[in-house]
């Protein structure tokens, strides 16, 4: 996992990240059984630490504290844990007792799993039948529930979402879905805003009947692409808070915009060179938003030719415009299929911001080149200023995913953890209370 998380254009098969899409090899860990050991644990030393599945049928740890590895299958049942996503050993040795005693030796300390009541469901919106998961701290009494909303990825919420048991462990219930077309959810996968907030409308409500009498305070969490969901959905049914996690308050279309201007200025590029990249971007957007029209495709490749034998061209990227980059007008013509998800690329985030009057959590990192978050930093903090009730934090150094980060041996960044508060801001936003510092974010804005 890095800012960098890009791969080999592959036309055989689409996954999507960050706010738009891109493409990614067919095989996709959702179909992998998952392991049994998959949990969350309290160690010997009261700390907290969840085992999830990750791509490849492997495992991922995350500490409360933001500390998280991959764990690889070892010798004699023993698992190796590694760095981050670095793939570097860190040293730590796990292992698990069978699955129903629901032990683990975690780098040397012993734990076990934290008893959580899950509860399958299926409920319906509007054309099709949505499965989801409501996960509760054990007891009888009244908690708040964070109902997640994906960002634009096409996996199962339901098997790689680790929020559904971090925060639980923590005292806040979670209602986890896949959305229409992931996972074991019907419908046609989309990034029709309308419609998945249409559907988060649905799994709020499925998740206050579920909890029935211990239903405390409910709302949103949506990361990336889910923050332009989740706000979209609490101004059509009121929620009692929304948690944003390294989305935009704009549209797509300036959040490629805003990717290429600070790629082009970390590598060094003037506005000049900058104003031709974003000429080469506009055509792109044009030819993504009409499903690659003839006339869009032939206007593209003119731009992109034009500028092509420039030395600044190696350095173009952004959000969107980098995958169609290296398309002839072949290829070009047989993306139209597989960008039709109705995505709203001129979507606009500030028109249900200005009239939207739930309490906002907006979580950004500072460093975030998939989803720059300067300008959506500005318009919130005008937004607070007016009197709409959002808290703005910023994570320095941290990307997007709210993770930390490395620069490798080829100059890209490569995630090594969570950055220390973010899973705690979002427990006490939930909870109604934010108190003391989170990290080493800054906290603006309205403070509940």
């Amino acid at each position: 996992m890095s800012t960098n998380r890009f791969r080999s254009l592959v036309l055989a098969g689409v996954a999507v990240l960050g706010g738009l899409l891109m493409f990614s090899s067919p095989t996709m860990a959702a179909d992998a059984p998952l392991d049994c050991h998959i949990g969350v644990y309290r160690l010997a030393d009261g700390a907290v630490v969840d085992v999830g599945a990750a791509d490849g049928g492997a495992l991922r740890w995350r500490r409360f504290d933001g500390e998280s590895g991959a764990l690889a299958p070892g010798a004699g049942g023993a698992w190796t844990s590694s760095y981050g996503w670095t793939g570097r050993p860190d040293g730590r040795t796990v292992r698990f007792s069978d699955c129903t005693a629901g032990r683990i030796d975690f780098g040397g300390l012993a734990g076990r799993r934290i008893p959580l009541a899950a509860t399958e469901a299926t409920f319906h919106s509007n054309d099709v039948d949505l499965v989801g998961r409501l996960v509760l701290p054990k007891g009888s009494g009244r908690v708040p529930i964070v109902v997640l909303i994906h960002g634009s990825e096409s996996s199962s919420a339901r098997d790689f979402y680790a929020l559904q048991r971090l925060l639980p462990s923590q005292g806040v219930g979670v209602f986890v879905y896949d959305k229409r077309g992931t996972g074991a959810s019907g419908g046609r996968y989309t990034q029709d805003y309308s419609v998945l907030a249409d559907d988060a409308v649905a799994a709020m409500r499925e998740a206050r009947r579920l909890a029935g009498r211990r239903a405390g305070r409910v709302g949103y969490q949506g990361g990336s692409q889910g923050g332009w969901v989740a706000p979209l959905a609490a101004s059509r049914a009121p929620v009692d808070f929304v948690i944003v996690s390294f989305g935009l308050a704009v549209s797509p279309a300036d959040e490629d915009n805003e990717e290429i201007e600070l790629e082009m200025k970390l590598a060094g590029h003037g506005p000049a060179e900058t104003a031709k990249a974003l000429e080469i971007a506009a055509a792109a957007q044009d030819a993504f938003a009409s499903l690659f029209t003839e006339e869009s495709i032939a206007r593209f490749i003119a731009v992109r030719d034009k500028h092509r034998a420039e030395p600044w061209f190696k350095d173009l990227r952004g959000n969107l415009t980098r995958y169609l980059l290296p398309l002839d007008a072949e290829q070009l013509r047989a993306a139209r299929a597989q960008f039709n998800f109705g995505t709203p690329l001129h979507y606009d985030a500030m028109a249900v911001l200005r009239g939207l009057g739930t309490p906002q959590l907006w979580v950004l990192g500072e460093d975030d080149l998939d989803a720059p978050s300067a300008e959506t930093s500005r318009r919130l903090t005008d937004l607070a200023a007016h009197g709409r009730p959002v808290t703005l934090a910023i994570f320095p150094h941290a990307e997007h995913g709210m993770t930390e980060y490395e620069i490798g041996p080829d100059g890209e960044r490569v995630s090594t953890r969570f950055a220390p508060g973010y899973f705690a801001m979002m427990r006490d936003f939930a909870l109604g209370r934010m108190h003391g510092r989170y990290g080493a974010g800054r906290v603006s804005g309205a403070r509940p």
